[in-house]
């Protein structure tokens, strides 16, 4: 069993630490957790919305107008849904010990960008590569 890492509340990673100590990924995987689950508890939050907010509104418009913001919830809660797979892998990562390394060229991805965005797996370098190649590819 993994005893826990002591991380005092107002910790943040710094560069001037090894990268990846124990400390900083206890920071990640604590931040990545609080994340999920807020994510959960708005899926949770949205399902009981849909299941009692069914009601028949015999307004044609305003029906359209409800109809609407259930599909736009829909698809927000779908985008949701996506990220917290990503965020499970990162949290996998962590506990094999590959997070906050790039993908593709297995350097350290900066402390800023991580805490930015918990779940990149590639570097800002890398990153910016594999978009000028998309939009390259897109123009096509």
């Amino acid at each position: 069993m993994k005893v826990e890492t002591f991380l005092p509340e107002d910790y943040r990673p710094a560069e001037d630490e090894p990268f990846m100590n124990e400390r900083q990924l206890e920071y990640f995987r604590r931040k990545l957790i609080e994340w999920r689950e807020e994510l959960l508890d708005g899926s949770r939050s949205t399902i009981e919305g849909l299941q009692d907010g069914t009601r028949n509104i015999p307004d044609v418009n305003d029906r359209a107008s409800e109809e609407t913001d259930r599909a736009l919830e829909l698809r927000t809660r779908d985008r949701q849904r996506k990220l917290v797979a990503k965020i499970d892998a990162a949290l996998r990562r962590v506990e094999s010990g590959e997070y906050g390394y790039c993908e593709v060229t297995g350097e350290p991805i900066s402390l800023k960008r991580l805490d930015a965005r918990p779940i990149a797996t590639l570097s800002l370098e890398a990153q910016e590569r594999h978009e000028r190649r998309e939009k390259v590819h897109r123009e096509d």
